[in-house]
């Protein structure tokens, strides 16, 4: 019954939204929200624009596209600001076809997806409220009933351009039933909606020999010509091709360049005049968004061919290239998943961070810069720091190959292939061995591989792998460290206490013999060099790290073993090298001693309370690193 209520607290809202009156009393409305009469352009940036700013990745997305488009933040500005901005302006930009070309799956069919639902919720709240002439079946906008010599007086009384001529059915009833008395046409308040063809429309290419220019312009009603005596009487005409329909919002063509030259070229008018020819009337005025989609094979067909160049200079070309950030890469699969029916099965932590690696290194173009491999590019085009590289880098490597993206593996793959690694473990949990096990014996599959980018993809498996054997040591060695906590923060004390006196020149007191020493080298180095610090470095690590001490000191803190990343690092690394011998014997013994075997417990609970692992994906990361230390 909940469900039914909220329906119907959801209907009796859409109600007290509807609004019906004369032209007169809309002219009221305009002149109080000048809004209103925006053309689709601008309802489109506006509405954009109304769901505010996000910060990602050191950017600034609109958070319209927030959770649904992954790692394009620079694509989506791009088509915001060079072309849904300008356009909504009026300048010549509005006048294009708007054309997302990019390889599949990568996020085209998605951002058209988002416009149009976002425009049949826009259009139900007051910034986006649209009105149309009651009972048009193009929702034609009420303005055009103003007469062509009084434009000008409008403009400068409400300040507001009308484009567009009344159509050749509204014409008729302006004549016939309201006998040209403009102030009492009746207009109404609609609600864009794609399933009911209001403001939205879409276009599929199919077969050309069965498809008909009627499906986008209308077509001729034979059933009425006996009662209007004529095929020019515009009542005997269907204005419900989806150009009609798709009137004051947005016109999605799927697969574009697939169609047939003569819808093609039907678009020439309507992108350039806002205007097309239907039956046997006048030019009919549209004031829609022309959104488009194809690849880039598709697209450089288009443009070889010179029967196309009128076309070519009416589209606007925005590429959508597939993400290049690792972290954002996972949430894409992760939101195909919580899409999916295989949402209950446990994917180990890092599983998909590990398909994510390799997705990513097949799209990277090796980088030209000296000393920037593919890994270390994949890295810092995810955020991560990189020694000796900056931000700098990160902009000189993207100007490198500016059509990086383009090609790759596509998330669709990924995705079966994980859905295959599910489907044939017997148990409903998979982890990352599992899924690169699937991706590589994908390969052999995939047609539309070549054997050159086969060979390729492998060697990215495999670095896949080993990125993967880094994150996995680290998962048990935190584990492992906690289970020997005391021990780590004794380490830590040490080294602390080791530092103060090399910092202010000063001899320890050995607390059992009072005698007074030297600064333990040894024992700092072998801390430091598990982060990469140099023995050049060293001085000014130390140095930060009793600072850091003396700011906690003024502010009533105690510095403890969280109180800095890097050197807890430092503190787990040092730690866990001097457990490996314990490790490896917890990890791979079959048949554990008493202690052994609490050890292997508190690792496999910490690994599941604390780290998203269940038993089985727990066991078997430490059975695989105990693997990886025997080697």
């Amino acid at each position: 019954m909940d469900i039914l209520n909220r329906v119907k607290s959801f209907r009796e809202e859409e109600n007290k939204l509807k609004w019906e009156g004369t032209f007169a009393e809309y002219l009221d409305i305009v002149k109080e929200r000048k809004e209103v009469a925006q053309t689709a352009h601008a309802r489109v940036y506006n509405m954009i624009k109304s769901s505010g700013l996000t910060e990602r990745n050191g950017k600034n997305m609109y958070h319209f596209f927030g959770e649904e488009i992954f790692g394009l933040e620079d694509a989506v500005e791009r088509l915001v600001e060079e072309y849904f901005h300008p356009a909504a302006k009026r300048l010549d930009v509005r006048k294009r076809i708007l054309l997302l070309m990019g390889p599949v799956s990568g996020g085209k069919s998605t951002i058209v997806t988002l416009l149009k639902r976002g425009l049949e919720s826009y259009s139900k709240t007051d910034e986006g409220a649209v009105y149309a002439i009651k009972g048009c079946p193009m929702y034609e906008d009420p303005l055009h009933l103003i007469p062509n010599h009084l434009r000008k007086d409008f403009f400068e009384e409400y300040g507001i351009r009308i484009e567009g001529s009344l159509s050749p059915l509204n014409t008729m009833y302006l004549e016939k039933e309201y006998d040209n008395r403009i102030e009492d046409v009746r207009v109404e308040r609609i609600f864009f909606s794609e399933d009911k063809r209001v403001g939205i429309g879409t276009f599929t290419p199919s077969d050309p020999k069965s498809q008909d220019i009627a499906d986008l312009t209308g077509s001729i009603d034979f059933s009425t010509i006996a009662e209007f005596g004529s095929e020019s009487d515009p009542r005997a005409y269907r204005f419900d091709g989806e150009l009609n329909k798709a009137n004051r919002g947005l016109m999605e063509f799927q697969e574009i360049l697939k169609l047939d030259e003569k819808f093609l070229w039907h678009l020439l008018s309507l992108t350039q005049e806002g205007n097309f020819k239907a039956g046997r009337f006048a030019l009919i005025s549209a004031d829609e968004l022309i959104v488009a989609h194809t690849n880039e094979t598709e697209y450089r067909s288009f443009i070889a061919n010179k029967k196309n160049e009128a076309l070519h200079s009416r589209i606007i070309v925005m590429p959508i290239p597939y993400n290049l950030k690792v972290s954002q890469e996972e949430r894409i699969y992760e939101k195909m998943i919580n899409e999916s029916d295989i949402a209950h099965v446990h994917i180990a932590p890092h599983a998909l961070k590990v398909a994510s690696i390799f997705s990513i290194l097949t799209r990277l173009e090796d980088a030209k810069k000296q000393g920037v491999d593919i890994v270390k590019k994949m890295r810092l085009y995810d955020g991560e720091s990189v020694e000796g590289l900056n931000q700098v880098d990160v902009e000189e490597l993207k100007n490198e190959f500016p059509n990086e993206g383009m090609k790759g593996i596509d998330p669709r793959y990924v995705i079966n292939r994980i859905s295959s690694a599910i489907i044939r473990k017997e148990i409903p949990s998979i982890n990352a061995l599992d899924v690169l096990r699937s991706l590589k014996e994908g390969l052999d599959q995939h047609a539309s591989i070549s054997e050159e980018d086969r060979e390729a993809y492998m060697n990215y498996i495999s670095i896949a792998r080993k990125e993967y054997d880094e994150i996995a040591k680290k998962e048990v060695q935190k584990a492992f460290v906690y289970s020997y906590e005391e021990s780590a923060k004794n380490l830590m004390n040490n080294y602390l206490d080791n530092v103060e006196a090399f910092c202010n020149r000063n001899r320890l007191r050995d607390v059992l013999t009072g005698e007074e020493m030297k600064p333990d080298e040894k024992l700092m180095r072998s801390i430091e060099e598990q982060i990469g610090i140099s023995e050049n470095a060293k001085k000014a690590f130390r140095e930060e790290i009793l600072i850091r001490i003396s700011a906690f000191a003024r502010n009533g803190k105690n510095f403890d073993y969280n109180s800095h990343d890097r050197l807890r690092e430092a503190i787990q690394k040092k730690l866990f090298t001097d457990l490996k011998d314990v490790v490896k014997i917890t990890t791979s013994s079959t048949t554990p001693d008493e202690a052994h075997l609490k050890k292997v417990n508190e690792v496999v609970a910490r690994l599941i309370d604390e780290h998203g692992y269940n038993a089985n994906s727990a066991n078997d990361l430490l059975r695989y690193v105990g693997s990886l230390l025997n080697r």
